[in-house]
């Protein structure tokens, strides 16, 4: 009996785009070893033109590898489900939900989750006041892979103001940005597959100030430790956590959760404490990615990772 036939989406209009267009690589090569039949589908600003090679192509199922904006906001996915393709990952609901930072928080919170202290405001009010007590940080409501986030930590207040209107005038992700209070330290991700989580990873950004676009995809840049090392009760609270946040959310059929650790009260009685900081429905499958680092720490080879989101694919309309 022949495999089902896929069709890899890729590529994409958003910030992401290289990102996906290596996770996608790296994934048809997974398909093709694994014996599907697959067809390559790079998208790019012409949505004319993706639906017309998805009526060309005519897969079985669509492995939506895309990123960002357009991609894993619900954008694509309806299309998909108008045009009846069973596709992987997150449906519409969950994934407009997940990219939108201040959704996910609202969300969250109301269902007892801890979320760092934060606001949405004007970026103009920006040239006024520090929005919150320094340190904190600035991002992009809806944005992924740490694009368009800012870290204010002058302890000088002129210097503040500078950097506040240098944001100000690199900024191009909409009106209003996300501010949240910073959170000290370690960078935590838990990857769930269906309502399980796999394991914790402690991430390292070696000389970089946080976990950024160039830590993430750059070979080398950072240092990822898993299981991690952290205080028995703060792992199984964020296993804990990553679980809910998945369910909570109507994630499918996997998802990430990122944390800020702060350990700087955890004794050998009391963990640290947690905070929520996004939900991720389309991980990175990069080969520095986390999900597949965290799938193979679990005995899931990279190519089993992608049959198992093939085979998880599906329509909710």
């Amino acid at each position: 009996m022949s495999k089902k036939h896929v069709t890899v989406l890729r590529g994409g209009i958003s910030s992401e785009r290289e990102v996906s267009l290596a996770s996608g690589s790296n994934i048809i090569e997974a398909l093709k070893e694994t014996g599907y039949q697959v067809s390559d589908l790079v998208a790019n600003d012409d949505l004319e033109q993706i639906i017309q090679c998805l009526k060309e192509q005519k897969p079985d199922i669509v492995f939506n590898a895309l990123h960002g904006r357009f991609g894993e906001d619900g954008a694509i996915q309806g299309v998909l489900e108008w045009m009846n393709i069973p596709y992987t990952h997150g449906g519409i609901c969950s994934s407009a939900i997940a990219m939108n930072k201040q959704m996910t928080r609202i969300l969250l919170a109301d269902s007892g989750l801890p979320v760092a202290t934060g606001k949405v405001i004007p970026v103009h009010e920006l040239a006024h006041q520090d929005p919150l007590p320094s340190p904190y940080v600035i991002k992009p409501i809806e944005e992924g892979s740490s694009v368009g986030v800012y870290i204010v930590n002058e302890t000088d207040a002129q210097e503040r103001k500078k950097r506040r209107q240098k944001i100000i005038k690199e900024w191009h992700f909409g009106d209003n940005v996300l501010v949240e209070q910073f959170i000290p330290g370690k960078e935590l991700t838990v990857c769930v597959m269906r309502d399980k989580a796999l394991t914790i990873t402690d991430i390292s950004s070696g000389t970089h100030v946080f976990y950024d676009y160039t830590s993430k995809y750059t070979a080398g840049e950072s240092k990822h430790i898993l299981p991690a090392q952290i205080h028995p009760k703060a792992f199984q609270k964020a296993i804990d956590y990553a679980q809910q946040a998945h369910k909570i959310l109507g994630c499918y059929p996997v998802s990430r959760t990122d944390f800020r650790y702060d350990n700087s009260q955890e004794t050998s009685d009391h963990p640290g404490a947690l905070y929520i900081l996004e939900v991720n429905t389309q991980p990175g499958m990069t080969k520095t990615s986390l999900l597949p680092e965290q799938a193979q720490y679990c005995g899931i080879s990279y190519p089993d990772l992608c049959s198992w989101l093939v085979e998880h694919a599906k329509c909710r309309a």
